[in-house]
């Protein structure tokens, strides 16, 4: 399988791991995302990113380009992001290290993994969407998404552990 690399920085994930959020999964949001600057750090191949572009439509102040290591850089002052699942365990790890505050959408069985308990237990809140988000490709939204995921947040200072929403 073809693979793409995150920020020409070697960072392998398949070519199937690139997926766009659709803007509705951060409308539907935008009363718990903190206004701060907002790092967006995942975008691939120096495409248009819905996220940053649906972010400041909504009047947020973005940070992001195809040029920044997440692994090496930090802007913003919160993370907002759908990181690719198949370097997950990669941007958990990076995202302890920061120790900044994020909403970031993972799969919901990512609560579930050893190295996100590591770092996370006790410390995260979570946001449930109300349907299965639809991720997008190549620019065209898909009809059926096969997994849930949730947005897992950290230091966001939400007014309760689990929102539903």
């Amino acid at each position: 399988m073809a693979s793409l690399t995150l920020r020409g920085r070697g960072v392998d994930f398949p070519k199937d791991d690139e997926w766009n959020t659709p803007p509705e999964a951060w409308i539907d949001i935008k009363e718990y995302i903190p206004n701060k600057v907002i790092w967006e750090p995942f975008m691939l191949n120096n495409k248009t990113s819905t996220s940053i572009t649906t972010l400041q439509e909504m009047g947020f102040e973005v940070l992001g380009n195809s040029t920044d290591d997440f692994f090496e850089t930090n802007k913003g002052e919160v993370i907002v992001s759908n990181p690719p699942f198949s370097i997950k365990g990669k941007v958990i790890k990076r995202l302890y290290e920061l120790d900044k505050p994020f909403i970031v959408i993972l799969p919901i069985s990512t609560l579930s993994q050893i190295q996100f308990k590591k770092y996370f237990t006790d410390k995260i809140q979570i946001i449930i969407p109300k349907r299965r988000i639809q991720f997008m490709k190549n620019e065209e939204q898909l009809k059926r998404s096969f997994f849930d995921v949730i947005y897992y947040c950290y230091k966001c200072d939400l007014p309760k552990d689990i929102i539903f929403l």
